[in-house]
């Protein structure tokens, strides 16, 4: 299957005000852990925020709706969220803990709750996980380069950059969008062997892909997120449509060809350095 297993797909928007103007497309991420929270789910998350240096993100332990809401929207390099589960743990004495991260960052969680030996009382303080759809991701220098000697944008005077229909966008001093293969040669060496564009192994999965402006697709993959999901959709908390109502080249039929075109790609590469002799992980999902 090539979204890996789940549960049930549809199309989401937030309706709260607060949620919607700062999120990046439907504001599920933001409004789910709200709720989780409102309903003891969860008593807190690890989340990528912002830090002093313009887009670089910092992880933080969001105890609040308004630190949750703070953090909310997408930054193009990676946080290391994962390098603050000890502290939500010990430090703030969580109990409940979500993680939001990206399909790799997924997968570490999961395999700490898996083999959790090097996090003792910790692995099982985790709640929930609510995976980011990521086809790849940049380091800050290479986000920076893309972002001032492509775009021609001083960096601190973006206001939010997107990757969609082929461009990466950014909004700010002025807006600007480039052709996304201008942005390949900045990619992480590791994105290149990753398989999973759509968070398969999160309990709630969601992205832009698929969707239009202002709403999200979204995967419920385990019990525990679909059922988190039906009540905050009982709730009153989204506006919901079925993924077919979209027409192409919206729909399931987009997210497929992009998750299919990152399978086999990551396939490519796993066996171009095989064949060189270099050392790839095993046990690579396709």
């Amino acid at each position: 299957m090539a979204f890996g297993k789940y549960k049930e797909v549809m199309a989401l928007k937030a309706k709260d005000a607060k949620v919607t103007g700062v999120a990046q497309d439907g504001g599920v991420v933001t409004s789910i852990l709200c709720y989780a929270l409102e309903q003891g789910v969860i008593d807190g998350a690890l989340l990528a925020a912002k830090s002093d240096t313009p887009w670089l993100p910092k992880p933080v332990v969001a105890t609040t709706k308004e630190e949750i809401i703070a953090a909310a929207g997408t930054k193009y390099t990676i946080s290391p969220n994962m390098s603050a589960i000890k502290s939500a743990a010990r430090e703030y004495a969580l109990d409940k803990i979500a993680i939001v991260g990206t399909p790799c960052q997924i997968y570490a969680a999961r395999k700490m709750q898996l083999y959790p030996f090097g996090a003792r009382h910790i692995a099982d303080k985790i709640a929930l996980t609510v995976g980011i759809f990521c086809t790849e991701n940049f380091s800050y220098a290479g986000l920076k380069t893309v972002i001032e000697d492509h775009c021609k944008v001083p960096i601190e005077s973006v206001t939010k950059m997107e990757i969609g229909k082929g461009k990466f966008s950014v909004k700010g001093a002025k807006d600007v969008a480039i052709p996304i293969k201008e942005t390949h040669k900045y990619e992480q060496d590791g994105c290149h062997v990753c398989s999973d564009l759509t968070a398969e192994f999160a309990d709630i999965s969601t992205g832009s892909i698929g969707t239009p402006d202002g709403w999200s697709t979204c995967f419920t993959r385990t019990t525990k997120g679909s059922d988190l999901m039906k009540k905050a959709l009982a709730a009153g908390l989204f506006e919901k449509k079925e993924m077919a109502e979209f027409a192409a080249p919206m729909g399931l039929a987009m997210l497929e060809k992009l998750e299919t075109g990152k399978k086999d790609k990551a396939k490519k590469t796993v066996a171009d350095r095989t064949a060189l002799g270099l050392f790839t992980t095993p046990g690579i999902v396709y």
